[in-house]
């Protein structure tokens, strides 16, 4: 029986860079304490000094928000977050952490991340691309995209720095036919890809808060 089947919710991983730590907690500020998800959260940090995002996301949402530490399984309505100076990928349910020199490439924590989601979870893989500059993330998306996964990308118009959403909507074979790239009620996040087979009512709770 696969991973997830034994567990039975879906893990959503969210990229970010310039300007995306407040569009994430824009979201997490609509989002109750049970939402049977899971949350992990891959942001480009200044490797040379400490992190204050796990205070700072702690203060906008009811989820239990933690930074990640080398070997932890990951639990629904928790969210997670990347320490500094560190790459992650998940596997059967685990976060697992490396120096970031150690990935493949080191300066694409984003894309590392989701495309260990999209082999791990298939189907099931959630990855959201908010603000940020450059191309990180797009290739993640693209791989969870191929598993059958869902895809979003944070509306450019409501995006600080637009490069990393546009690249996100642009995946190869772009949006699924007949849901065009479009601006959600709250403004934040767009919808690129394709259902989660059997996690209908996840997709449909989360593209609502979102």
């Amino acid at each position: 029986m696969a991973a997830t089947s034994l567990r039975g919710f879906p893990i959503v991983g969210i990229g970010a860079s310039a300007g995306g730590l407040e569009a994430f907690i824009q979201v997490l500020s609509k989002m109750p304490a049970d939402t049977g998800m899971a949350f992990v959260f891959i942001q480009h940090l200044d490797p040379t000094h400490p992190s204050l995002s796990v205070d700072i996301i702690s203060r906008a949402t009811e989820l239990k928000v933690e930074e990640v530490t080398d070997g932890i399984r990951v639990k629904p309505d928790r969210v997670y977050v990347i320490p500094p100076n560190h790459s992650m990928e998940i596997i059967d349910g685990v976060l697992s952490l490396s120096a970031r020199g150690a990935a493949p490439s080191p300066n694409m924590t984003i894309d590392f991340f989701f495309q260990s989601l999209a082999r791990s979870e298939k189907s099931r893989a959630i990855g959201v691309v908010l603000s940020g500059t450059g191309t990180d993330g797009t290739l993640g998306l693209s791989a969870i995209k191929a598993e059958g996964g869902v895809t979003y990308a944070q509306d450019p118009d409501s995006a600080k720095y637009q490069a990393m959403p546009q690249n996100g909507d642009n995946i190869p074979g772009g949006c699924r036919p007949g849901f065009a790239p479009r601006r959600h009620h709250q403004g934040v996040v767009t919808h690129c890809g394709s259902s989660v087979h059997g996690a209908g009512h996840e997709q449909s709770f989360f593209k609502e808060v979102i």
